[in-house]
């Protein structure tokens, strides 16, 4: 049996959709109160977000619909749940964004939905939103839509030509943890192609190279391991370009009871979170630290450490690389560094340029992650 909203208005359909938008969980291991997703004074959601160019801002995020046709098996959306059901029309849906926009409450839009029918029926929905914004309201402004798995390659293409970031989110590293979640997506044909595609349409010199893609794994739902995510994330970024990867760790009892329980985990469920803060950590050795996938050190289980971050368990295991020379060392040598992040490895380069840099007091402000550095370097 599904629950439906008799007669919904604007206002109650906003309030459902809204508020079950909060379970695309990105970022949700935030350490600072003002990072989390969080409700507007009236009651409403909006969504702080780190975009694919780095830069953060607040975006006006709802579902389309959460009506759903698929299965999965960590989503609380999935058909078979007994939940109230109902959908915004695109006309609704522009008429409401426009509004916080106008009264700059947000940056812009992040559009997503349940499956509604078939992937392209659903995306004709999140197509005509964009497409009302930007051709009748003459909206430039940023607007994120999700690419719905198993959408075809014309709905995919307009959703680019009218974007200004997309996703398709990858969910699982490989076909045989995605069958551990769904009966009913085919890996290969619904998620890759896809975004092999995208990723095609924004390459460098295309008509759509502005475009950013983004996607996003469920951690801990399916028992992969890091290694396994790792792995892909590597191939991600260094074949399909991808500007970001995101990670939403799965929260027990959100969906299916039939999910085991991963073995490798404590009881404790914030250690879900340090995990999906630990895949957060490698993702910024990838992009920003010159780290590959092949350097990552994973436990006997194929699991990052939970007790320190993987740059620090490299160093660890790599104990010849260490002490090294801060006057004579490489960027990427000292980007290997622990404690070392990108904006302080610039200024020693910066300063050493000019005159030796002969302790710590000559780099920064002495805190805690300086002060880890320091039994790596000399100088």
């Amino acid at each position: 049996m599904i629950g439906i909203v008799s007669r919904p208005n604007t206002q109650d359909k906003l309030e459902i959709l809204s508020a079950d938008a909060q379970y695309d969980l990105a970022c949700a291991c935030g350490t600072n109160r003002d990072e989390g997703r969080h409700r507007g004074q009236d009651g409403r959601w909006i969504y702080p977000v780190t975009l694919p160019s780095g830069g953060r801002s607040v975006l006006f995020k709802s579902l389309i619909s959460n009506v759903c046709t698929n299965d999965c098996k960590y989503c609380p959306l999935r058909e078979q749940q007994d939940i109230r059901r109902c959908s915004l029309s695109p006309e609704e849906t522009a008429s409401v964004f426009l509004d916080y926009y106008g009264r700059k409450k947000v940056f812009g839009l992040f559009l997503s939905s349940g499956v509604v029918g078939s992937p392209d029926a659903t995306m004709d929905r999140l197509i005509a939103t964009a497409r009302l914004l930007r051709r009748r309201h003459g909206f430039k402004g940023y607007i994120h839509l999700k690419v719905i798995p198993g959408a075809s390659a014309a709905a995919v293409e307009e959703a680019v030509s009218l974007a200004s970031a997309v996703s398709l989110n990858i969910e699982t590293p490989g076909q045989k943890n995605l069958a551990k979640l769904s009966s009913r997506k085919d890996y290969i044909r619904d998620i890759i192609e896809p975004i092999k595609l995208i990723s095609r349409l924004t390459a460098r010199g295309t008509r759509f190279a502005r475009v950013k893609q983004t996607t996003q794994f469920i951690v801990g739902a399916a028992g992969e391991s890091d290694a396994e995510i790792v792995k892909y994330m590597g191939g991600l970024y260094d074949r399909l370009r991808m500007q970001r990867i995101y990670f939403s760790a799965y929260q027990r009892g959100a969906g299916d009871a039939s999910l085991d329980r991963d073995p490798t985990e404590s009881s404790d469920p914030t250690q879900t979170f340090v995990r999906e803060h630990r895949l957060y950590q490698v993702d910024f050795l990838l992009r920003k630290y010159g780290f590959k996938d092949a350097d990552i050190v994973f436990d006997p289980h194929g699991h990052l450490s939970l007790d320190a971050d993987p740059k620090e368990v490299w160093a660890r295991n790599h104990p010849e690389r260490f002490p090294i020379d801060v006057n004579h060392a490489s960027r990427l040598e000292l980007l290997r560094v622990p404690g070392l992040g990108p904006l302080t490895v610039d200024r020693i380069v910066s300063r050493r340029a000019s005159r030796r840099i002969r302790g710590l007091e000559d780099i920064g402000r002495l805190g805690a992650r300086l002060a880890k550095a320091g039994s790596y370097l000399i100088f």
